[in-house]
């Protein structure tokens, strides 16, 4: 039970409470895994009802408490990062309520909450969260308002809930112009100060290895991976290929980068005449992977590319990146292979897949020293007897012999390790390139759409003359044999999209897509080098970094000096009665019957009734009933005083 000094709540007034806390959490709860937010979700709800009427004892919350942690960490696998931190955030917010009875209980629970939105701009920065954000502050701030006028008893209830939406909203205004001159003429710095803590769970993305399966979790996301814009000529579909990391290295199950490769100079390449030039916004993905069309021909400064033109990042991407690049086909690429290059590409891990080493053997006999004519055998085997699912049984020990000689049927990662598999038996110099293949056109932005779902995995073949080879055997399966695709699979549940062919549009999803980069043009990628451009517009080239400070001091003393303003003009009374007083003597002041500053109430009252007969009754009763509600707040009811204030015209 509370202490008898201490003040408790009306219900109105804890329910604005739970409810801001609820919305700043939903905020932080649509970035953590589905299951582990619904659970967090259901418990906040089921103990807020559970302690409404009051506080749950000290043992079973530190049950709960204990319960959580394990929930958490069963989920994260005891691994430390952003993601479980925020999913404890999230869970210990969710339990605070069964511990707010009083007044300060739930300030606290308030500023508590604050945390949360806060949080989950560590986990996504898009519009969804900056707005449940954003509704989650004024949410809180109401509530705020709320518990304000009910410490203070002699107003207590006489604010109505809109009025203190209309007040906050009035509060909150006051604060556009600074938040405006922060946002464009902050110093920007063109790394950031600190970095970012490493994800607990990864996401989805492009990594360094390949094994059985783990292209079914990327290829099933819908996510944007990159979205790209083309200067000029644009590439056809089938043939854009974007390059992300090269695996060399086989130990029978997975594929991992050549590590002979690390330090090496990019091998030496002739070039077709035909150049792309684009620019990609790369989504977060926490590696430091970057892909490109083909064989880049120019990177952007610090960008790192290795021995097999595969591009990585001096950090983990983090946040939404911009890159410009140009990428060109290649004529000859690495057409002379070192030795210790060519060992690599034909290295096979010893006593796996011995049928397809046969195999290799076999055709090598027949094809002699003619290594196209195997890439081509193998071509049409492929084409002929193979098919495309997504629908296989996980792989044994020799994960190639049971591919090629018992299942048949598969998708992108299978094709790629089993024939570059069959490729090295056969002596044939070969390895295993990952990244993304084709797009989807979005006319609304003019712009490509590369999608996880995108993700491909395909092969290099070494041939004499040429260098490596680009050879895509998952696109030879004959198009009658595809059997099984992730359209297929999405289209099953597509709700949405039936709608959306209902009303006629083609895809609502490229709307929502043409928004949202449109956000991170905005927002996200408002950086250093486009705070200069959009200065440069109203003639301010190349201000340092100590003009740009002044230039922002300016603009946020100008912003206070108007909050200012506004404020000494009254803006911020908070007590309704007053306001409502204030409001009545502007109007008659309209009419040169203002209230001079030695005047009291009734003094002024008396000669504003002189000059308005009609009104003065009226008006003389009102101000007896100002005056005793001021000087005397335990009498009358305020409530019917505000509104007769508000309601009389002179």
């Amino acid at each position: 039970m509370p202490r008898p000094d201490v003040p408790t709540l009306d219900s109105l007034s804890r329910r604005w409470t739970l409810t801001a806390a609820a919305v700043c959490l939903l905020a932080l709860l649509i970035q953590l895994p589905p299951m582990l937010a619904s659970g967090i979700g259901i418990t906040g709800v089921l103990l807020a009802l559970a302690s409404w009427r009051r506080p749950l004892p000290g043992l079973l919350r530190g049950l709960l408490a204990l319960a959580l942690v394990a929930a958490v960490m069963s989920v994260t696998g005891m691994q430390f990062g952003r993601d479980t931190g925020c999913a404890l955030l999230a869970g210990m917010l969710a339990i605070k309520p069964t511990e707010t009875r009083t007044l300060r209980d739930n300030r606290s629970l308030l500023g508590f909450a604050l945390f949360a939105p806060f949080a989950a701009f560590l986990l996504e920065q898009g519009p969804l969260s900056m707005a449940l954000g954003l509704a989650g502050v004024l949410c809180a701030l109401v509530a705020l308002h709320r518990l304000a006028d009910a410490e203070a008893t002699a107003l207590a209830g006489s604010t109505r809930p809109l009025q203190q939406v209309r007040e906050i909203g009035k509060l909150v205004a006051l604060g556009i112009p600074l938040v405006l001159a922060t946002f464009w003429l902050f110093p920007r710095f063109p790394s950031p100060l600190w970095g970012v803590p490493e994800r607990a769970l990864s996401k989805p993305g492009l990594s360094d290895d390949m094994s059985p399966g783990s292209y079914l979790d990327l290829i099933a996301d819908e996510a944007p991976a990159l979205r790209v814009q083309f200067f000029g000529a644009t590439p056809p579909t089938s043939q854009m290929y974007w390059r992300g990391p090269v695996l060399s290295d086989f130990d029978g199950r997975t594929w991992t980068r050549g590590h002979r490769l690390t330090g090496m100079p990019a091998a030496s390449t002739t070039r077709s005449a035909a150049t792309w030039d684009y620019q990609m916004d790369v989504e977060p993905s926490d590696r430091r992977d970057l892909v490109a069309l083909d064989l880049p021909a120019s990177t952007p400064d610090g960008v790192r590319v290795a021995r097999d033109y595969s591009m990585s990042t001096p950090t983990p991407l983090v946040s939404l990146t911009r890159w410009r690049l140009q990428s060109s086909a290649p004529v000859q690429f690495e057409a002379d292979l070192s030795p210790s290059l060519r060992q690599q590409a034909l290295q096979l891990p010893a006593g796996f897949n011995p049928r397809t080493r046969a195999l290799g053997a076999q055709w090598r006999r027949e094809a002699g020293d003619n290594d196209a004519a195997i890439v081509a055998r193998a071509l049409q085997w492929i084409r002929s007897d193979f098919a495309y699912t997504l629908d296989t049984p996980f792989p044994g020990r020799d994960t190639v012999d049971e591919f090629l000689f018992d299942q048949q049927q598969g998708f992108c990662e299978h094709f790629s390790s089993s024939f570059v598999f069959l490729m090295r038996s056969s002596g044939v110099p070969a390895r295993v390139v990952t990244g993304y293949s084709g797009g989807q056109y979005n006319p609304l932005g003019k712009y490509w759409i590369v999608r996880n779902l995108d993700a491909h995995a395909w092969a290099e073949v070494w041939m004499p003359q040429r260098g490596w080879v680009r050879v895509d055997p998952t696109a030879a399966v004959a198009p009658e044999r595809i059997y099984d695709t992730i359209e297929d699979r999405l289209g099953a549940v597509g709700a949405v999209g039936a709608v959306a062919n209902l009303i006629g549009v083609d895809n609502l999803g490229q709307v929502g897509d043409w928004l949202r980069r449109g956000w991170n043009d905005l927002v996200l990628g408002f950086d250093a080098r486009r705070q200069a451009r959009l200065l440069e517009r109203f003639g301010a080239k190349h201000l340092g970094g100590g003009a740009l400070t002044a230039l922002f001091g300016i603009f946020a003393i100008a912003a206070l000096a108007w909050m200012a303003w506004l404020l000494a003009r009254g803006e911020h009374q908070r007590d309704p009665l007053l306001r409502a007083w204030h409001r009545l003597g502007a109007r008659y002041a309209r009419l040169g019957l203002g209230r001079l500053p030695h005047e009291s109430p009734a003094d002024w009252a008396r000669r504003a009734a002189a000059g308005r007969p009609r009104a003065a009754q009226a008006l003389l009763s009102l101000s007896h009933r100002f005056a005793d509600a001021r000087y005397a707040p335990g009498e009358g009811d305020h409530r019917a005083l505000i509104e007769d204030l508000r309601r009389h015209r002179p």
